[in-house]
C-alpha cells in the first residue's frame, strides 16, 4: 500500500478517520471555549491554559490506570462511549452557572479516559490496515490532526465571536455526538483483542512488561524525550518573538505536514529503517541558531527544516508496531501517547524555568542541545540487530506482509 487512495479504499479506515477527526475538531473548539470561558471568570492566563491543555496531563493518570481495558473491550464500542461520555462532559461544563472548579474537575476526568480512547483508536487502526499500510495510516492521522486543530482553532475563535463560550462547548459537544454516531455506523463489530478482565493491577503489569524490553523501552524513548524538548524550545515562541510568534509555528506546520508526506507516502521501506535517528537528530539541531538571534527569514527557515524531523515518530511507531505483540498493540500505542504528552508537558515546563534564570535564546539553545544528546545516547539501542531479531519473535501471531 502506497498511495492514499489505496488508503482510503480500504474497508472501515475512512469511518475511522472521519470518527478522529470529528473527535479532534470537538476537542479543538471545546478547549478553546474552555479556556476562554476559565479567563473571563478568573483572569488568570495559567488556569486559562491549564484548561486547555490540562486535560493532556492528565493521560498520564489513564496510562496508569485504564489502558490494560485498551485491548479488552471491544473497539466499536469503546469509541462509541467515548465520544457520547465526552459530549456529556461537554453539555455539562456549558452549564450556566457552573463553578469553574467543577468544570476544571470535568475536564480532569475526561483526560483520563481520553489515554483509553487513544489506546483503542491505535490498536483499530493496526487491525485494519496490512502491516505495509500502517506507517502511511498514521501519516494520515497526523495531517488530519494538523489540519483539524488549524481549522477548529479558526472555526472556534469565529464562533466565539458570535455565540458564548456556552454555546461553543454545545457546539463540540454535537461534534462528539457526530463522532459517536461514525464509529457506531462506519465501523465493524470486532471482538476484543485480548480475554480477561482490565484492572488496574494488569495495567501496570502490562506496562512493566512493554517496558521490561531494552528494544521497546529504546524506542520509547525515543518517541517521548527528543521530541519532548523540542516542544519545550516551541512552547518558548512568545517570550522569544511576540511579534512573530503566530509565524514561527504556521513554518512549523508547514515543516510537519512536509515530513509526514515524505516519510508516510514516499520514502521507501528501506530507508524508513535508516532515516530514524537521522531525522530524529533534524528535528533539534536548527533550534542551536536560536541562540545567535539571526534574522526572522533565517529563524522560519530553520524551524520548517527542523519540524520536518517530527516524522521520525511515523518510524518509531512503525519499528514500536513490530516490537510488540498484536494483542498488546492498544495498551502499547496508548502508553506511547500518554507517555508523549506528559514528557511535552515537562519540556515545556522546563523551558520556562530556564528562560526565567537565562533567555528564551538561550533556554532554546539549550533545550535542542539537551535533544541531540538524548537522540546520540539511544541511537546505539535503536541501531542494533536484537531489535529487530525481537521484533519478530515477540508478534508470532502476526502473519507475514502483516
Amino acid at each position: 500500500m502506497r498511495t492514499y487512495q489505496e488508503l482510503f479504499r480500504t474497508p472501515e479506515f475512512t469511518p475511522l478517520f472521519l470518527a478522529s477527526a470529528a473527535q479532534v475538531a470537538a476537542q479543538t473548539v471545546t478547549g478553546l471555549a474552555l479556556g476562554t470561558l476559565v479567563f473571563a471568570a478568573t483572569g488568570s492566563p495559567l488556569l486559562s491554559a491549564l484548561a486547555m491543555f490540562g486535560p493532556a496531563l492528565a493521560q498520564l493518570v489513564g496510562a496508569t490506570t485504564l489502558l490494560s481495558a485498551a485491548d479488552r473491550i471491544p473497539p466499536r464500542a469503546a469509541l462509541t462511549w467515548i465520544a457520547l461520555l465526552f459530549g456529556l462532559g461537554a453539555a455539562v461544563q456549558a452549564l450556566p452557572g457552573l463553578q469553574v472548579w467543577s468544570a476544571f474537575a470535568v475536564a480532569l476526568g475526561l483526560g483520563v479516559v481520553a489515554s483509553l480512547g487513544g489506546g483503542v483508536r491505535a490498536g483499530l487502526l493496526n487491525e485494519i490496515l496490512a502491516r505495509e499500510g500502517y506507517l502511511l495510516g498514521r501519516s494520515m492521522m497526523n495531517i488530519s490532526v494538523g489540519a483539524v486543530q488549524t481549522c477548529g482553532f479558526a472555526l472556534g475563535g469565529v464562533l466565539l465571536t458570535s455565540l458564548s463560550p456556552h454555546g461553543v462547548l454545545l457546539t463540540g459537544a454535537g461534534l462528539y455526538l457526530l463522532a459517536a454516531a461514525v464509529a457506531r455506523f462506519g465501523l465493524t463489530a470486532r471482538p476484543p483483542r485480548l480475554a480477561g478482565r482490565a484492572s488496574i493491577a494488569e495495567t501496570w503489569r502490562t506496562n512493566a512488561r512493554l517496558w521490561s524490553s531494552r528494544p521497546r523501552r529504546s524506542v520509547y524513548l525515543a518517541l517521548w524525550v527528543p521530541n519532548g524538548l523540542v516542544v519545550g524550545c516551541e512552547s518558548l515562541y512568545v517570550p522569544y518573538a511576540p511579534q512573530d510568534a503566530g509565524l514561527l509555528f504556521a513554518a512549523g506546520a508547514v515543516g510537519m505536514l512536509a515530513g509526514d508526506v515524505a516519510v508516510g507516502r514516499f520514502v521507501s521501506r528501506a530507508w524508513q529503517a535508516r532515516l530514524g535517528v537521522p531525522l530524529c537528530l533534524l528535528l533539534a539541531a536548527p533550534f542551536l541558531l536560536f541562540a545567535l538571534r539571526p534574522a526572522l527569514p533565517v529563524l522560519l527557515a530553520a524551524v520548517t527544516v527542523a519540524t520536518v524531523g517530527y516524522s521520525t515518530g511515523l518510524i518509531f511507531q512503525d519499528r514500536l508496531m513490530a516490537l510488540t505483540p498484536e494483542e498488546l498493540g492498544g495498551q502499547a500505542f496508548g502508553l506511547h501517547g500518554s507517555g508523549l504528552l506528559a514528557v511535552q508537558g515537562v519540556g515545556a515546563a522546563l523551558a520556562g524555568a530556564l528562560a526565567e534564570r537565562t533567555s528564551p535564546a538561550t533556554a532554546i539553545a539549550v533545550l535542542a542541545a539537551a535533544s541531540l544528546a538524548v537522540t546520540l545516547l539511544l541511537a546505539p539501542g535503536l541501531r542494533t540487530p536484537e531489535a529487530r531479531a525481537e521484533g519478530l519473535c515477540s508478534s508470532p501471531t502476526r502473519l507475514p506482509g502483516r
